[in-house]
This record gives C-alpha cells, sequence and structure tokens, in this order.
C-alpha cells in the first residue's frame, strides 16, 4: 500500500510539469515569444486608375464611401462630381471630407463580384472608371484548434483521476475487510 501513495503523490507532483505547468522563478533563456499579429479585417473593396485619377470604393457599414485621387500626385481630388452605377446601386457621392466621398446603400449587397461604373467630373477633366466590388461571404468567427499535445494532457490527467479513484476503492475495500 505504500508503493500506491507513493505513486499516487508522484503522480500528483509531477502534473503540473506534464500539463506545461512552470516551477520555476519566470526566469528562462529561451527567446521570447513573438507577439501576435493584429488581426486585421477588410471591408468589401474596389480599386480602379487612369492616368488621370485612382479610386478605391468600399462598403463601410450602410456606406459606399469612395476615396478619389490623382493618379500621378497622389493628391486627394476636392469638389469633384462622383457618380457611381452598378451592383444595384445608382446615384452621386456626396464629399465627406477631402477626396473621400460616399452614397448610402439601401439594401444589404449579396456576396459575389458586382461590376461598377464610377464616372469622375473635376474641374476640366472627366473620366469615367469601371471596377469590381468584391464581396466575400462573412466569414466564419475561427474556431480553436485542438492539438495533439493538448490532447495527451487531458488524456493524461483523466487517466491519473483514475488510477486514483481506483486506487482509493481498494483501499477502502480493504480496510472494510480488515486487511
Amino acid at each position: 500500500m505504500k508503493q500506491a501513495r507513493a505513486l499516487l503523490l508522484a503522480a500528483v507532483i509531477a502534473f503540473p510539469a506534464w500539463a506545461g505547468g512552470d516551477s520555476s522563478d519566470g526566469h528562462t533563456h529561451a527567446a521570447p515569444a513573438p507577439e501576435p499579429l493584429p488581426l486585421v479585417t477588410l471591408s468589401p473593396r474596389a480599386a480602379a486608375a487612369t492616368e488621370d485619377f485612382e479610386v478605391i470604393a468600399a462598403i463601410e457599414g450602410k456606406k459606399l464611401v469612395v476615396y478619389l485621387d490623382r493618379f500621378a500626385s497622389n493628391e486627394p481630388v476636392t469638389k469633384a462630381n462622383v457618380e457611381v452605377e452598378g451592383a444595384g446601386l445608382k446615384g452621386v457621392a456626396g464629399e465627406i471630407a477631402p477626396g473621400t466621398y460616399a452614397m448610402d446603400v439601401a439594401t444589404a449587397m449579396s456576396p459575389g463580384r458586382h461590376p461598377l461604373t464610377i464616372a469622375i467630373e473635376a474641374g476640366d477633366t472627366t473620366d469615367l472608371l469601371t471596377a469590381t466590388l468584391d464581396i466575400s461571404p462573412a466569414a466564419a468567427g475561427e474556431q480553436h484548434v485542438h492539438g495533439w499535445s493538448e490532447r495527451i494532457v487531458w488524456i493524461v490527467a483523466g487517466l491519473l483521476l483514475l488510477a486514483a479513484g481506483a486506487l482509493l476503492a481498494v483501499r477502502r475495500r480493504h480496510k472494510s475487510k480488515g486487511i
């Protein structure tokens, strides 16, 4: 019986090491773990460019936002007339900031690739751009994937609990019989 107690005590003492526990004072010689990269989610976007203009259109909430700049200098184009047509949209986008124009999206757009035509009139320059708005289906939340090492830890923990229970049952049986 002393051997069973010693085995149980050894298992209980060793379990934190098997489960990935750290009994050190926090001092380690290993390189620090790299910080995880931030999760970046992009809204559905479309891009187009000509000799004069560069456009990026994005769905942001319930609005289609159009970012407009000069192709050669990347300077925001202000006070332009921006008309958008396609993908169930048709209308004029109003300027909300220098080089940024927005229009309301009445209904949610279905997933897929939607062609857009963007007509721009800025001063003496007029241009017609075509772009494809890519609306990918919403990605499901990432799920935690259980690795083998995690499963092994849980299996070992379960086996140790079963062994401890069996040892206690045997001990009680021996005590009740007076052995």
